[in-house]
């Protein structure tokens, strides 16, 4: 068994993956506490699937060391996975069987399956349970994915894009389905590119940068430390905004609007700017940035390049 906090759900410690001379996961940490919901962010290629791979034991890490519900993930791999879930983005059952028989089949490996009929229900798929896989839509294997990392009642899931090809419905249950499993306990750890998704469900969010992480908090420290992205002012109308430097518009008479990354002192500055010249404020709003401006600011530079 490899030492770690067995108090986490998973605990990752330095771990390096190595495809040959190229570096894939260089050196990360990331620990998942018990029934709270992580969500792994980052470009294609950024470091993701492979440090997913050595969570659920299906490589062993070239540097460092992961745990898994106190247990080495590779050494302890037949002890470990009947108490996983593990959903992937596509694969893993035969396409010719029928949506109702894979869950069926999940089931009875399970010691204490949850209810397959109410678990087709609630994903939407009973009238899909003698479709055969292969001709379900992109959206309905991944609510059967779904079904089947949850259906052996899991301690721990690993969700990789879980709401892919779904429509506006299925990943309102699907989401819906995740806070259940937080609030029962259940910990969970996704990869996602629905920037709104992992703002609405993570408890904490780690974005993977070039295989390293390049920024780590729940997403309000994440949006709270990146500071806003607007300020409206409602003053005297017609003030002269040359001497501001600062991009403001009088978008309407009296109403200033003030765009750009702000943090507390570039507020204070602006509001500063409106009492030395005797405008009289009467309203000051602010729109907080989001975690999707967050991570742009992080990977926009590499997404850019790729094109």
């Amino acid at each position: 068994m490899v030492g770690g906090d067995v108090a986490a759900a998973v605990d990752v410690r330095d771990v390096v993956v190595r495809y040959g001379e190229k570096t894939a996961v260089d050196g990360v940490s990331l620990t998942v506490p018990r029934g709270r919901v992580l969500a792994l962010l980052g470009h294609n290629g950024a470091g993701k699937t492979s440090l997913l791979q050595v969570c659920e034991g299906f490589r062993r890490p070239d540097g460092g060391a992961a745990t898994v519900l106190g247990l080495d993930p590779v050494g302890d791999h037949d002890e470990l996975m009947p108490r996983l879930g593990i959903m992937l983005q596509s694969g893993g059952v035969y396409p010719w069987a029928a949506a109702g028989e894979i869950l069926e089949l999940f089931a009875s490996f399970a010691a204490n399956p949850l209810d397959t009929g109410m678990l087709m229900d609630r994903l939407g798929l009973t009238k899909f349970a003698r479709t055969r896989f292969r001709r379900l839509s992109g959206g309905e294997q991944q609510r059967l994915s779904l079904a089947v990392a949850l259906v052996g009642r899991p301690e721990l899931v690993f969700l990789d894009e879980p709401t892919a090809g779904m429509d506006t419905e299925a990943r309102h249950t699907t989401w819906q389905l995740i806070e259940e499993l937080r609030a029962d306990g259940v910990s969970v750890l996704l990869t996602t590119h629905l920037l709104d998704e992992a703002e609405r469900l993570a408890d904490d969010v780690v974005i993977m940068r070039n295989g390293k992480v390049a920024a780590t908090g729940t997403p309000n420290e994440l949006t709270a430390a990146a500071g806003i992205d607007l300020l409206e002012v409602r003053a005297d109308p017609g003030l002269d905004l040359s001497t501001l430097q600062r991009t403001i518009t009088e978008t309407s008479p009296g109403e200033y609007s003030i765009t750009g990354a702000l943090d507390t002192r570039d507020l204070a500055d602006v509001l500063g700017w409106f009492a030395a010249r005797g405008a009289h404020v009467t309203a000051v709003s602010s729109r907080r940035r989001t975690l999707e401006d967050v991570y742009l600011s992080l990977t926009t530079d590499l997404v850019g390049a790729a094109k």
